[in-house]
């Protein structure tokens, strides 16, 4: 089965999804649910346009055949999570002040990778210590 690798970030008011096959697709979105519906129709359009235009696109592309995987930049995940967790949580089980965890939400500021690291795996820890209940 062949993977594609989503990129979801946030901007805006929306969250966005980019996949880079034969070129950059995007599409844009309100909601998540919404946003995984426009990008299986976008690929599914630009699947057919690459067909039209010669590119040679994999049998199991062709076949449907594949799935897709999502990565969140930092800002998508802290928008996902809202009215799940708060910030103030957030901050606290990473030891990221409050304040700079809404700049990364709003996407003002993109965390370094070790800062990223944190918060994933404070929200990881999280989600154990919830199961753990």
């Amino acid at each position: 089965m062949e993977k594609i690798r989503v990129k979801i970030s946030w901007s805006g008011d929306n969250y966005c999804a980019e996949i880079n096959y034969f070129g950059i697709i995007a599409t844009t979105s309100k909601s998540l649910e919404k946003l995984f519906s426009e990008i299986r129709n976008a690929f599914r359009f630009h699947v057919n346009g690459c067909v039209k235009d010669g590119d040679e696109v994999s049998a199991e592309i062709l076949s449907g055949n594949f799935e897709f995987q999502y990565t969140y930049e930092v800002s998508a995940l802290l928008h996902k999570l809202d009215g799940i967790v708060s910030r103030a949580a957030i901050a606290r089980i990473t030891g990221i002040n409050e304040r700079q965890i809404g700049h990364y939400a709003s996407g003002l500021h993109n965390p370094r990778e070790e800062q990223r690291k944190k918060i994933i795996e404070g929200i990881h820890n999280l989600g154990q210590q919830l199961l753990s209940v």
